[in-house]
């Protein structure tokens, strides 16, 4: 059964609990321990430090840990940085690597961990369960345990197994998916579309739960809680969606290249669709991030486990695999031997607002670049250092994007950053060799670049 609360009127709920009525108020001070300094895990511990909860995120990473105490974010997420600075002088927000002490202390532990994928797609839960773990071990009392990590159904109840094996305090282990976007992550949290609370029927967990988010459902997004094997599939099945939206347009501007027709002109007519709406409807050269890639795979790797061929995901990954080649080959067959040219690439990261280059496409784009010979200097307003990490010294990495095209050949754009829309182009004319752009991201109007003597590729048009 699916029960949801709208938020936006409620002062207090009732629970009875061994024949006693306990009342929880809408939001109270609570003592939070968060498993993980990643994306997620430093987003949620800022965010309920926030709301005036007592949070300490715990990291086995030492090095990490002793940058966030000296007030260095080791991502770039707008918001983030103030949002920990600020919680962290008014001593809401700790850091630490002593996750025992953290968990004893806390009334609910979040873990947030990563669940990188397996060479078969499948999502490697060893990190969650050595968390649970060590948690077992360490709670003093009831505690709610909280799957923050994007885990495959069955998890929740292996978590709830290996906290048993280790402790005789009561306790109760609830799946809450994040549905955070890299780039708004901060608002996203603050202001979310819904909160999913998996509970198989735990009410004293799912009270709690409901109390922790009060501060976040006043304006009546839905707290919606189910079974924990429905909260889990819902993250996958809600990226696997958005993924299947991006391929779907992408294949509908290859199709709009083979018969004349413009994608942008279809786009806004299927956006328009009441049933269908504008989100994750623009074309480009394929979606990456650590979420899209890594949960089509585990949910087809799921279905297949379970004795189904989930064929649509199979085409959705093939589209995105095939798509990210795209702005590669159309520089092959306007350039024609790439030995020796010189190519500006602006935008490194998977997607504006991130410094995040996992599973980027521009990273399938250079490599090809490199391997046929071309040289690459390259620039994003916060990818740098993942860059040099990716790349090593093959590829230059440019002060501005200006200085990136000086001499070349060729632009591809790959990123859509903001200030990449509106650039100088008359400026662009002087220092390229040749006005030759190729725009994954398709930023500008076809008739401006031919007025502007740009030989002008885009995707679908």
């Amino acid at each position: 059964m699916v029960k949801i609360f709208a938020t936006d009127s409620v002062d207090e709920a009732q629970l009875r609990v061994g024949g006693n009525v306990r009342v929880y108020r809408a939001a109270r001070h609570m003592k939070i321990t968060v498993v993980g300094t990643g994306y997620v895990g430093l987003v949620v511990g800022a965010c309920f430090a926030e709301t005036g909860n007592d949070v300490v995120c715990v990291d086995v990473n030492a090095k990490k840990i002793q940058a966030l105490r000296r007030g260095r974010i080791p991502i770039y997420e707008p918001g983030l940085t103030e949002l920990v600075t600020r919680n962290r002088t008014e001593k809401r927000l700790r850091f630490s690597t002593a996750l025992p002490r953290a968990a004893r202390d806390a009334e609910i532990v979040f873990i947030a961990v990563g669940t990188p994928p397996d060479e078969d797609g499948s999502a490697d839960v060893q990190y969650v369960l050595a968390a649970a773990r060590d948690v077992g071990r360490a709670i003093d009392g009831y505690t709610v345990v909280v799957l923050k990590s994007t885990v495959p159904v069955g998890t929740a109840e292996r978590v709830r197994a290996t906290i048993a094996a280790e402790t005789t305090q009561p306790f109760s282990v609830v799946s809450n998916p994040e549905f955070l976007k890299q780039g708004s992550a901060v608002d996203d949290f603050l202001k979310p579309d819904r909160v999913v609370v998996g509970t198989n029927g735990d009410d004293r967990a799912g009270a709690v739960m409901r109390t922790l988010y009060a501060p976040f459902t006043r304006t009546g997004s839905p707290v919606v809680i189910m079974d924990c094997a429905s909260a889990e599939l819902s993250k996958y099945a809600s990226n696997a969606m958005l993924a299947t939206r991006v391929s779907f347009m992408n294949e509908m501007a290859n199709v709009c290249e083979q018969v004349g027709a413009d994608v942008d002109a279809v786009r806004r007519v299927v956006a328009s669709d009441s049933r269908i709406g504008p989100s994750f409807l623009f074309p480009g050269v394929g979606y990456g991030g650590s979420c899209f890639p890594k949960d089509v795979q585990e949910l087809v790797r799921s279905a297949k486990d379970a004795s189904y061929r989930f064929r649509i995901l199979e085409s959705v990954e093939a589209v995105n695999a095939a798509q990210k080649q795209r702005l590669f080959k159309k520089m092959r067959k306007v350039l024609g031997p790439l030995k020796g040219k010189r190519i500006g690439v602006w935008g490194l990261a998977f997607k504006p607002r991130t410094d995040d280059m996992r599973e980027a496409p521009a990273i399938v784009l250079i490599e090809a670049l490199l391997a046929a010979g071309a040289t690459v200097t390259a620039y994003d307003p916060q990818a740098h250092p993942a860059a040099r990490a990716t790349f090593g010294s093959r590829i230059a990495l440019a002060a501005s994007s200006y200085d990136a095209i000086d001499g070349a050949d060729a632009l591809a754009i790959v990123t859509e950053w903001s200030e990449f829309r509106e650039p100088d182009f008359a400026r662009m004319r002087g220092l390229m060799r040749t006005p030759l752009i190729f725009d994954g991201r398709n930023l500008f109007e076809l008739e401006q670049m031919r007025t502007l003597g740009f030989s002008y590729h885009s995707i679908g048009r």
